[in-house]
């Protein structure tokens, strides 16, 4: 009964690819839980906005660094040892996050563990991952199931939010105050770090690298430091504009549109979880989408054919004079924002080498790691200010368009295998 409900090209995975599925889900679902509530959370602790918007910074600085020691020695070290240790640090990261308001233990452990203000990966984990099943599907399969792996994020962000503001509720019911709601999210997201050092753990060899390069001695060159050599260039290139998105996106990540919604609408946390249960749901539905259009039209070209409108929408959220219109241009900028994610990664596992895999991943995601920490320096002090208060939708619709445009000038004629 349930087999036949299994996409064909999802049933012939083998273990350690459906595992990768469940890791993913966990993941997102710990994600899109703590995003809705971290900015709130913070203020109810003491932090200024300001003081948060640095603090969601020195966050997204602290995953990159992350990301760059563990996803370039993946490959040599072993991926799920680095697995493992990412599930620890994102574990260690939850539980300073819900028992201390000292500042400065909350951006150490901001710096040092991961935690995730956008609802969307961070950390080395999806790096590592796509490069597994990257090993494990034909080319021509491979975009369709990253779509599939998208969605299970996605789904698994939706209910993450929509499970964030029912906690919130019925801790708040229980006649606590909302702070105690709020922590009891960030201590849900240590527990679920632990849960998925458990499932890392027992990934079988298969997950490792089928191209084990001898172990050779440091050298401090572009090759020694970060693990690419014959793809340098479009690794370069390539990241500098993941870094260009990510620093528009930054402006608006999840925590930060719904704090928006929260000072703009007076919006609960009980409905800023629905509102991002459907928004993440519409995301990932989409991206099924998006694996038949690349089919058709080609991997970048379908990046920027979905990706460019989404942004134009996103300008138009906050001009929307009501919380129903505000919210329905929002769900439509989320029915197609997401649609180049999976054709995105399928791209860069496509134009490398398979023993660099795990490594472009890795320094593709701290580019956009690195993008992403950017805006959020700025965010806290317009979100204190009424008179900028809907300026960080501008700024990342504007410079995500410039992102499409020039993303488009410089790679549609570097085309995939299965395209070729």
């Amino acid at each position: 009964m349930i087999e036949w409900m299994i996409p064909p090209v999802l049933a012939h995975l083998g273990r350690d690819a459906r595992l990768l599925f469940v890791t993913r889900f966990v993941r997102l679902f710990a994600y899109g839980a703590v995003s809705v509530v971290l900015v709130l959370y913070l203020v109810s602790v003491g932090l200024t906005e300001p003081q948060a918007g640095v603090l969601l910074t020195f966050t997204l600085l602290g995953d990159t660094i992350v990301s760059l020691v563990l996803t370039t020695r993946a490959d040599r070290r072993g991926r799920r040892r680095t697995l493992f240790i990412g599930a620890l640090l994102m574990a260690a990261a939850g539980l300073v996050f819900a028992w201390t308001r000292s500042p400065w233990l909350l951006f150490l452990a901001a710096t040092i563990g991961v935690i995730s203000p956008s609802g969307q990966e961070v950390g080395p984990f999806l790096s590592i991952e796509q490069a597994a099943l990257s090993h494990i599907v034909p080319d021509r399969a491979r975009t369709e199931v990253f779509a599939w792996y998208t969605l299970t994020g996605a789904v698994a962000t939706a209910i993450g939010a929509l499970g964030a503001g029912g906690l919130t509720r019925l801790v708040e019911r229980a006649g606590l105050p909302p702070v105690s709601g709020y922590r009891a999210v960030v201590i849900l997201y240590a527990v679920l770090g632990l849960v998925l050092a458990v499932m890392f753990a027992v990934l079988s060899s298969a997950a490792e690298p089928q191209i084990v390069r001898a172990k050779q001695p440091f050298q401090f060159t572009f090759h020694g430091l970060v693990g690419v050599e014959r793809s340098k260039d479009v690794v370069v290139k390539l990241s500098a504009l993941f870094a260009l998105d990510s620093f528009g996106g930054s402006f608006v990540v999840q925590s930060v549109v719904a704090y928006w919604f929260h000072l703009r609408f007076g919006v609960s946390t009980v409905t800023l979880g629905a509102i991002f249960f459907w928004a993440n749901l519409f995301a990932g539905i989409s991206a099924l989408l998006a694996s038949r259009m690349a089919a058709r039209f080609g991997l970048i070209r379908t990046m920027v054919a979905t990706h460019l409108p989404s942004n134009v929408l996103l300008i138009l959220v906050p001009l929307m004079p009501t919380l129903p219109l505000a919210i329905l241009v929002l769900l439509l900028r989320f029915s197609i924002s997401q649609m180049d994610v999976p054709t995105r990664q399928s791209y860069v596992m496509a134009v490398v080498p398979p023993e660099e895999r795990s490594a472009a991943a890795g320094i593709t995601g701290v580019a956009r790691t690195t993008g992403a920490s950017i805006g959020p320096l700025f965010v806290g002090f317009m979100l204190a200010s009424p008179a900028l208060v809907n300026l960080p939708f501008f700024i990342a619709g504007s410079v995500k368009i410039a992102y499409d445009l020039i993303l488009y000038r410089q790679f549609i004629a570097i085309r995939p295998p299965e395209e070729v």
